[in-house]
């Protein structure tokens, strides 16, 4: 790859003290090599204590994951804090990704709700409970950019983005870390460094071909935000990037990260990563690939046992320098000293039971979920009127599919599905029939629906994905409703009744087709352990639905990867002429030879920022505080929004901005900035936001990330694709 000239920008810290400096340089300078490299090696922790106790009398073990019993976890920190030769204490690490115990929307969700700071709140509570276990690492947030749903993981982060990916990142790392780092912090770990989201077809661990300039301008801003925010740990990506993989790449990790940022956290490989350089072709065998991660800046070894079996050698041999090795085992007790894992190792057992599932963390996790859900179509079905209701699909009353992926630690017990909720809100009224057990069942009959589809006022199908078919290694290449779904639907409209449709899925679906079969729609990704009451309170009319889409829903799967910050083409689309507009006799040559598909178009279903409210909203009086801005000044926007329905609502209000003109080509709009309103009906209200027009700066075509001067163009409204410009420029 490359390198662009780029000047060093002032570096951060994680937040350490002359103190805790000179704390781990006093520790380090009493450990053996062999110790050292010990701190460096992470093992998932199954099985019993006694299978560790050996290897962590030697030091040879630096963290755990995987371990989430309170007293397991302090037999282990016994072990190494009391046995072994310096008492070094373990962190302990778990993937809590939207919640412990108490399960949040999936990261997609949260972002729906374009609320910052409820998913910081969000955040603080799966750290109190994590922690209270003893659980002081989580591997979250994700801050790939994702813009193929056919990508399984993008159910793990905050969609499309840049800037609310990193509004997001911010977010997570404050909830989880806390205000100051004490015993309920959770060592925040942003994933995966870099570009892994870009992943070629949208095929899970596949390549990237990402160049340094979509690097600098789209898939590491929200990592530097990250790291301004105080994150303590980073962990490195599985694809290879113009053929470098993440873990062995020096420019990302030692010239960026470490650098350029001035990231002094600690660095770990993902599961294995660093054995995977083998498949990649960029390493012989285990040796050569430790050399190479050691090298690039990695400061842990998660699950390859690399760094265990081979630095001592590479160290002895010259191909790693002990410094190197030093710098490495500084960032790892670093860290530890600044969660206090040497003053308290320990966990208290019992106290631990009573922080999971505290009423004040349902509560949250309700609230989430209520913001989250998105309002797609409403043909005035929504609110629920009187008379009774139908509950069927297979989402109904599926509490481990509700809870979606990367929710290990969600019980069953404790989730509240939509029919039971329904039950207790509506008494007497609700039918249940599931017309299908799980969503890939395949059925050609659904008379007994039909039938208590007749019988009732309204029907609400629940649909979507099993949690299964999103995460990790879940990646699809048919994004419709899987199994019987849709026909379900077809059916159920057959009937003339009311259909709602409530979708539950890790990604964005493709569900153009299903439109026409239901009244209306409502999209809660998976939404975690109080969906049910959340949603029986959107349906009811108790809650407005506010969340909006944090990523493009595509018409159909061979638009991916479509997002609303494209680039204008040479060819941008004037006007469509569609297949199905063709005569059939032969003759005609030209279509207008513009940028688009000729089955479907240049459009998505749904744009980016787009969600639906029971009342309606307007924006007026749009303006500036000046034509003409400084590249240090702070552009004043204000505008009036009113809301012109019958109930009250809260609308997310999103700023977006064009550069007409660059040294590069530049995006069509770019989101720079967002606020959630909350109105009465009839009320309106002139809000200002301030955006510095620093924010508009990008990585030009002589390397360097500055403001260009020139003629810009800003929008506020509702979603990417609604409002009318006002221009202004920057000199």
């Amino acid at each position: 790859m490359a390198v662009l000239a780029c000047s060093r920008q002032a570096g951060t810290t994680v937040g350490s003290s002359p103190e805790v400096e000179a704390r781990v340089d006093k520790l380090l300078g009493q450990m053996t090599l062999q110790e050292k490299i010990g701190q460096m090696n992470q093992v998932s922790a199954g099985g019993e204590v006694s299978n560790y106790a050996d290897a962590l009398r030697k030091g040879q073990i630096g963290s755990i994951l995987n371990e989430v019993d309170p007293a397991k976890i302090n037999e282990f920190q016994r072990i190494a804090v009391e046995e072994s030769r310096l008492g070094i204490p373990l962190l302990v690490g778990r993937d809590v990704i939207h919640g412990f115990h108490t399960v949040f929307p999936i990261p997609l969700g949260l972002a729906a709700t374009f609320d910052p700071a409820l998913v910081e709140e969000g955040a603080r509570v799966a750290a109190l409970e994590a922690t209270a276990q003893g659980v002081r690492w989580t591997f979250s947030p994700m801050l790939d950019i994702a813009r193929d749903p056919r990508w399984g993981r993008m159910a793990e982060g905050s969609g499309e983005d840049t800037y609310l990916d990193a509004r997001m990142g911010e977010a997570m790392v404050r909830g989880y870390q806390g205000a100051s780092l004490d015993s309920t912090s959770m060592a925040a770990c942003i994933k995966h460094f870099v570009g892994y989201g870009a992943a070629e077809g949208g095929r899970d661990y596949n390549s990237t071909f990402l160049t340094e300039r979509q690097l600098r301008n789209i898939y590491l801003p929200p990592f530097e935000a990250a790291v301004k925010a105080g994150a303590l740990t980073l962990m490195t990506s599985f694809n290879d990037n113009d053929g470098v993989p993440s873990t062995g790449n020096t420019f990302v990790v030692k010239d960026i990260l470490r650098g350029e940022w001035g990231f002094d956290g600690l660095v770990v490989t993902d599961w294995n990563s660093m054995g995977e350089m083998i498949n990649h072709g960029f390493g012989t065998d285990r040796k050569d690939v430790a050399e190479k991660a050691a090298n690039a800046g990695v400061d842990m070894d998660m699950m390859t046992y690399g760094f265990l079996s081979h630095l001592e050698e590479l160290v002895k041999g010259g191909a790693v320098k002990e410094k190197t090795i030093d710098k490495a085992v500084r960032n790892i007790l670093r860290v530890k000293m600044l969660l206090g894992l040497f003053e308290h190792p320990y966990v208290d057992v019992e106290a631990a039971r009573a922080v999971q599932y505290a009423p004040e963390h349902l509560a949250s996790a309700q609230k989430s979920v209520e913001e989250s859900v998105i309002l797609l179509k409403n043909d005035g079905v929504l609110p629920l009127k009187g008379g009774r209701i139908l509950v069927t699909g297979p989402l109904a009353d599926a509490p481990h599919d509700q809870l979606g992926t990367w929710a290990f630690d969600g019980q069953k017990e404790h989730t509240v599905t939509p029919l039971q909720a329904l039950r207790a809100r509506f008494p007497g009224r609700v039918d249940y029939v599931p017309g299908l057990r799980y969503s890939r069942e395949k059925r050609d009959n659904f008379a007994d629906v039909t039938a208590a589809a007749r019988r009732a006022d309204i029907v609400l199908a629940f649909l979507g994905e099993e949690a299964i078919l999103s995460g990790e290694a879940h990646s699809l290449a048919d994004l419709n409703l899987v199994g019987s779904q849709s026909a379900l639907l077809a059916a159920l409209k057959a009937t003339g009744k009311p259909v709602v449709a409530i979708v539950m899925a890790g990604r964005p679906l493709t569900i153009e087709r299903d439109l026409p079969n239901v009244d209306a729609l409502l999209y809660a990704f998976h939404p975690g352990t109080m969906g049910g009451p959340a949603l029986a309170r959107i349906l009811a009319g108790e809650v407005n639905p506010s969340g909006k889409t944090p990523v493009t829903f595509l018409r159909t799967v061979g638009q991916a990867p479509m997002y609303y910050s494209h680039h204008m083409t040479g060819r941008p689309y004037n006007g469509e002429t569609l297949l199905e507009d063709i005569p059939l006799e032969a003759g005609q040559t030209s279509l207008g030879n513009t940028s688009y598909y000729l089955d479907y178009g240049a459009y998505p279903l749904f744009p980016f920022g787009f969600g639906l409210s029971y009342t309606t909203f307007a924006y007026s009086g749009i303006g500036l505080d000046k034509k003409v801005y400084g590249a240090d000044d702070t552009i004043q926007v204000t505008f009036t929004l009113a809301n012109t329905g019958t109930c009250e609502g809260t609308e997310v209000a999103q700023v977006y901005v064009r550069d007409l003109v660059g040294s590069i080509t530049r995006p069509v709009k770019e989101l720079k900035a967002f606020l959630r309103v909350s109105l009465l009906p009839g009320e309106s209200r002139q809000l200002t936001v301030q955006l510095p027009v620093s924010e508009l700066s990008f990585t030009g075509l002589d390397g360097k990330r500055k403001v260009e001067p020139g003629d810009f163009q800003l929008w506020v409204a509702g979603s990417s694709q609604e409002g009318s410009p006002v221009a202004f420029a920057v000199q």
